[in-house]
């Protein structure tokens, strides 16, 4: 059995790189497009599975094993530690929180985050987000803790509290977290950078900031980011966003010119796509195999 743990690449690679960027993969392809582009760790956003896998919205429609898939396919194909947002845990007990942390390593993720939102949750950067108390959240993390079957397994604790409790309370609520065994820090809908800086000083952990775009957060660069001592900065969507509006003016100019002429300079060639999933080595073995039997 291999001893390999995707937890300790994870962390490695906030080693080598500070802050880590964390980019968006919203399938296997992209993943490897990811580590094609020198990405040291990929990202699978709940949000992303409702809307890309699912076609429905973000709130809490979405179950384990719909996440589960897109991890499996994701971890087959590509090497890069993977962060994967598990909502509010998947159900309402310490042992549906177990089961969804001793999944995610089963399935080869390196890290989840987890949030204190109700389980009727929103999307981070809307309004009218409901969270549970200090208390259930600190369970919350307790639990996932307790579950880890490798110890190096990221346990990350997200906190939605800034824009229901405001700033003072959502830094308790993260202190409560890393003091219950929680790695590091996610914390939502930041408004000003040097709230950033705030968290970093009172929790003594890495601290993630989510850099999504079209939400509350101002799209701070790595530089700006890392004067704060920002540990990770995470680009959730950024590709799956522009993938959707190039599809959406692929089938419109199809449907209203009769003809993919007009747009085939904005798609990806047949040889790229064979180039960034291998084909061609799938196809050598293939071709091997026919020789040897026709040699038999």
């Amino acid at each position: 059995m291999s001893n390999y743990s995707a937890g300790a690449a994870f962390r490695k690679a906030m080693q080598e790189e500070s802050p880590l960027q964390v980019v968006g993969a919203i399938n296997a392809n992209h993943a490897l497009l990811a580590k094609r582009a020198g990405f040291k760790a990929i990202y699978l956003s709940g949000g992303g599975v409702a809307a890309g896998s699912l076609g429905l919205p973000d709130l809490g429609i979405s179950n384990l094993d719909d996440v589960l898939t897109d991890v499996r396919r994701i971890t087959d194909v590509c090497d890069l530690p993977l962060l994967v947002d598990v909502d509010t845990g998947f159900g309402s007990s310490a042992f549906n929180v177990a089961r969804t942390v001793k999944s995610m390593i089963k399935f080869g993720a390196a890290a989840m985050h987890i949030e204190d939102q109700v389980g009727a949750k929103r999307c981070g950067h809307r309004p009218n987000k409901e969270i549970v108390t200090k208390q259930e959240m600190v369970d919350r993390i307790k639990a996932a803790v307790d579950a880890r079957t490798d110890e190096n397994f990221v346990i990350m604790a997200r906190t939605d509290a800034l824009a229901v409790e405001g700033l003072e309370a959502a830094i308790d609520r993260a202190q409560a977290c890393v003091e219950a065994g929680a790695d590091m820090i996610f914390p939502e809908a930041i408004t000003e950078l040097a709230m950033y800086k705030q968290f970093a000083n009172a929790v003594k952990v890495p601290i993630l900031a989510n850099i999504t775009e079209f939400g509350a957060t101002p799209l701070y660069t790595v530089e700006e980011l890392a004067a704060v001592d920002v540990g990770l900065v995470l680009y959730p969507l950024s590709a799956f966003r522009a993938m959707n509006k190039a599809a959406e003016n692929v089938y419109t100019a199809i449907r209203r010119d009769g003809s993919q002429k007009n747009v085939v300079d904005t798609m990806q060639t047949r040889m790229e796509l064979y180039e960034r999933i291998n084909y061609h080595d799938f196809e050598q073995k293939l071709d091997a195999l026919f020789a040897q039997q026709k040699n038999k």
